[in-house]
């Protein structure tokens, strides 16, 4: 089945039954008012006035669509978009003498809005013309667009992916207005936001329904534009954000919706006072929370106002907080800066937010707010809320409504059991909502860490380490980093001892070459966490000497009796500003931050991949600071983070249950061993790697040939790229390594193998982004790239290389590759000025398709080909000959395809028709006009009978 058949038009039909009305290609074009048109201009106008009696009239309603059209296409514009959507704009009402917020989506009742949806957008740009499959809107706006593919095709969400970015880049003006965006192939269905076409910003749906129910896609579909949760989803949860003066657009993910909505709910319930959200690091914990504490707000009755309380760490209130409550419009709400203000401010009964650190409880007076309708949210409970703080806090409000928020999972020791003690009272499985380390790597949110042992002789004292750290009663659960520092301070032996000369020398000289050898080629960066401020101060002095001076930078608090040493290192606001911007970027400088307490909760750097551990932590601390390294990322330019690493200096790791107390099934879900990976590439190459390696002994045109014909089955190349891929990452982690060399030269070929099948099969030049920096600098420096082209490759085609390929002495598998690229180079670069190879295309693509599902032989396919090719050739020549213009030529075959007698003029005539009515493709009068007419010239040329389909097919190619 093509793609259209089996995933763009169910996509439209089980839209089209929820209540999204389809509307025709044609209908489309003339309600846009041609490919340059951005919305339905008179279901806007219409709604505009329905939903804004009174405020939007005949007078002004053209100004609104005047201003919502001119929007720039760019992250900013579609930011004031979505404003529109959500009713935030407004207009002056001179007969009230105020402004008034416009409506443009009526949230409150989904009858009273449009939803439509069509196909085959063609949108017309500056400098590009593109089209995408499926758009959503509402109202007339576009709201989501969606690409969708054939489940057969390889790579198949990939592509559709790299489209969409490619969309962005040459005509952003397709997302000007839309908000979201989805890529599916019928069997995965992924979605994310415009203008945030990144790997960290791509979610697969969850559906729950089994693996391989037939009616899947209909029930993905179904939920997921559900009208009532698209609406929640547009006012709620899409967030642009500022993240290092950068702004960025974010989508909450389901297991952050599905939080929301839980404790919207519990707020409500008159019964129950505590809730749970355990959400594990790195999964946008915070953000959940700041979208529960605005909606609580915003959605409270009127005469009922809440108390907000949020409880933050003090790198949250420093940092990024007030840039992402200003994401959501909330520009008044009360930090107290002490004690004294906390006090006043819930003693005086204040409605509205408030922020604070739990440390602002301590010694309280009890019952200073009595009210039912005060809501707590507690960041980082399971640290925050132990022990006498803890009860400080709940005295001062007795009948509040408690909402813990935990990244850490339940330990074996009693501090982390009082976190679901304390909130997980009201849930008889103790939390409200979880959503677990496994579930997090599953989906893509987080990543699976390795870690590795640094050498014996730079690791810490074991016996010491012990004494003073480990085996200190303290140091078990410990989950603040302050209380870690406190207890460090007191080891003094063990710091001295981690910052002698010669240990930091010669730990620096092995990160320098590490970093260089391991994790710089990779494209990511590092950091390396110090004992404390002055070991930071020692390591950037020592890493100086094996690395450049910019490639490392200490980022630390400082104090007021510093030394010397520790002022000269010591960061601005600006300076720090600027240095923790630079490194979350791509090839830039630093690429190593020195730290210590710092930057090691609440800073997100998905670049960041390695981190160089010298310091002593353990549980809560240790899970929270290694999770810097578990985000996602990925590029525009196929460099994709497979893991995060940790490397151990201090030898916490050695026995991994001590140094993470929580249950075992959850350690190894979240971090492993990288002998693990060394297990895994030898299992690899010696069970699945050998069976490959006789097709990869060596590329002249015959062995080529040889492995060409091997994998002819789809299936079987699909097998084979994905063993490579996989165990190309585990060999990016683990190069360079002298566990490596056994298997190393066959690597190598199995590299040139995979580049070999991946150009022959792939219908266009072949750019492989996915080998990494690592595997090309392998096969430029051994195998090269040169001698992985096709055996007896062409790049033009004319009568000597047709002739060359008829007579190649080549299989007719490569012969037929060789002609497949060829021709669908020469359809990509050339249709838009060659009209008459858009029909060649076509019969390209479905013989393609005929070929790649064995409903042709071999033999067949070649033939068919062959003659695609001379008819290609031929056309050139033909239309050299004849002297007339690409469009009229493409007029002529179309009329000599269906047997009919034609002269050249009667094609010219034709061709001036559409010169004629220019506006056709959106201007329907203009349309039915050239229609009667071009009916009128094809009667005495195709006759009767054929006219319609002819004329169909002709306005078909000149649209194109």
């Amino acid at each position: 089945m093509s793609e259209y058949s089996a995933v763009q038009e169910p996509m439209l039909k089980y839209a089209d039954q929820i209540g999204w009305g389809r509307v025709s290609q044609e209908q489309q074009l003339e309600w846009r008012g041609g490919e340059e048109g951005l919305f339905f201009r008179d279901v806007l106008r219409e709604q505009l006035l329905v939903l804004n009696p009174g405020i939007i009239t005949q007078g002004n309603v053209d100004e609104i669509i005047r201003q919502l059209s001119l929007i720039k296409p760019t992250i900013d514009g579609n930011r004031e978009a979505l404003g529109w959507l959500k009713g935030e704009q407004s207009v002056f009402v001179a007969s009230e003498n105020r402004e008034r917020n416009v409506r443009v989506i009526d949230f409150g009742s989904i009858e009273d809005n449009k939803f439509h949806v069509t196909d085959e957008w063609w949108q017309k740009g500056v400098a590009f013309r593109n089209r995408i499959d499926v758009v959503f809107l509402i109202n007339g706006l576009p709201v989501s667009m969606c690409e969708t593919k054939a489940a057969e095709k390889r790579d198949a969400l990939e592509v559709g992916i790299t489209q969409i970015r490619r969309y962005h880049r040459e005509t952003p003006e397709m997302f000007t207005h839309a908000q979201m965006f989805e890529v599916t192939e019928l069997i995965r269905f992924f979605y994310g936001v415009s203008w945030g076409v990144t790997r960290k910003g791509l979610f697969s749906w969850k559906l729950d329904a089994q693996p391989g129910q037939t009616d899947n896609y209909e029930k993905t579909i179904k939920s997921f534009f559900d009208r009532t949760r698209f609406l929640n989803i547009l006012q709620h949860y899409i967030v642009f954000l500022t993240t290092e003066d950068q702004l960025t657009k974010v989508i909450l993910r389901q297991h952050q919706t599905r939080a929301v909505e839980k404790v919207l709910q519990r707020a409500q319930e008159e019964d129950k006072y505590r809730g749970l959200v355990w959400h594990t690091q790195g999964s946008g914990k915070t953000l959940t929370m700041i979208t529960i504490a605005v909606r609580l707000i915003r959605e409270a009755p009127g005469d009922v106002k809440p108390t907000v309380l949020m409880l933050i760490d003090r790198n949250e209130l420093e940092g990024q907080l007030d840039k992402n409550l200003d994401a959501y419009g909330i520009k008044t709400y009360e930090v107290a800066k002490n004690k004294k203000e906390l006090q006043k401010f819930l003693s005086s009964d204040y409605r509205g937010l408030i922020v604070s650190m739990i440390h602002k409880f301590d010694k309280l007076p009890a019952n200073i707010n009595t009210r039912d309708s005060v809501i707590v949210l507690v960041d980082e409970a399971h640290r925050t809320t132990g022990g006498k703080l803890g009860n400080y806090l709940m005295g001062a409000l007795p009948n509040a409504t408690y909402i813990g928020f935990t990244g850490t999972p339940i330990d074996k020791i009693s501090k982390g059991e009082g976190t679901f003690k304390i909130f997980g009272t009201d849930d008889e499985i103790g939390y409200l909502d979880k959503y677990p380390i496994a579930e997090s790597i599953e989906d893509g949110t987080t990543l699976k860490l390795n870690y590795a042992l640094a050498p014996s002789d730079l690791t810490v004292d074991r016996a010491t380490l012990e004494k003073q750290f480990l085996l200190q009663s303290d140091a078990e659960g410990v989950s603040d980093i302050e209380e870690l520092n406190a207890i460090l301070d007191r080891a003094v032996e063990l710091k001295e001892m981690m910052k002698t000369d010669k240990r930091v020398d010669e730990i620096a000289r092995f990160i320098a070459q590490h970093f260089k050898e391991n994790v710089e080629p990779m494209g990511f960066k590092a950091f390396f966490v110090c004992v404390d401020r002055e070991a930071c101060v020692l390591y950037k002095k020592a890493l100086d000497k094996y690395l450049p001076a910019e490639y490392s930078v200490p980022v630390y608090s400082g104090g007021h009796n510093d030394d010397d040493d520790l002022r000269a290192y010591q960061l601005s606001d600006v300076e720090e500003k600027d240095v923790r911007k630079q490194f979350i970027r791509k090839n830039t400088q630093p690429k190593i931050l020195i730290v210590t307490e710092k930057l090691l909760t609440g800073f997100d750097a998905p670049i960041l991949y390695a981190m160089y551990l010298d310091k002593p932590m353990r549980d809560h601390v240790l899970l929270q600071t290694i999770a810097r390294v578990n985000r996602p990322y990925e590029d525009d330019e196929g460099l994709i983070k497979p893991y995060g690493f940790v490397l151990d200096f201090v030898g916490i790791f050695e026995k991994l249950e001590n140094a993470l107390a929580f249950d075992s099934d959850v350690v190894a879900a979240c971090i492993q061993n990288i002998d693990v990976l060394k297990q895994l590439f030898e299992t690899m190459m010696n069970e699945r790697g050998k069976n490959y390696l006789p097709l990869a002994q060596g590329f002249d045109d015959k062995a080529k040939d040889k492995a060409i014909q091997h994998f002819a089955e789809q299936k079987v190349r699909d097998e084979f790229f994905r063993f490579f891929k996989e165990m190309q990452r585990v060999f990016d982690v683990l190069s360079p390594d002298p566990f490596l060399r056994p298997w190393l030269e066959d690597f190598e070929k199995l590299a040139a193998l995979y580049s070999l099948i991946r150009n022959a099969y792939d219908p266009k030049p072949y750019v492989d982004r996915e080998l990494t920096e690592k595997t090309r600098k392998l096969l430029r420096e051994h195998t090269g790239f040169s001698g992985l082209s096709l055996p007896g490759e062409i790049h033009v085609l004319g009568p000597e290389e047709l002739r060359l390929i008829r007579d190649a002495g080549t299989s007719d598998t490569t012969k037929i590759l060789n002609l497949k690229k060829l021709l669908r180079t020469m359809i990509d670069n050339d249709a838009r000025s060659k009209p008459f190879l858009i029909s060649i295309g076509e019969r390209a693509e479905r013989l393609a398709e005929a070929y790649e599902s064995r409903q042709l032989t071999t033999q067949e396919a070649l033939k068919k080909y062959l003659e695609l090719a001379q008819e290609t050739v031929d056309a050139t020549e033909e239309r050299n000959e004849l002297g007339v213009n690409e469009n009229t030529f493409a007029i002529y075959t179309v009329l000599r395809a269906v047997g009919a007698t034609v002269e050249v003029n009667q094609a010219i005539e034709i061709n001036n028709l559409f010169l004629k009515y220019p506006d056709y493709l959106w201007n329907t009068m203009e349309k039915n006009k050239l229609r009667a007419e071009l009916y009128k010239a094809l009667l005495a040329i195709v006759g009767k009978e054929r006219m319609i389909d002819v004329a169909n097919t002709l306005l078909r190619l000149q649209r194109v």
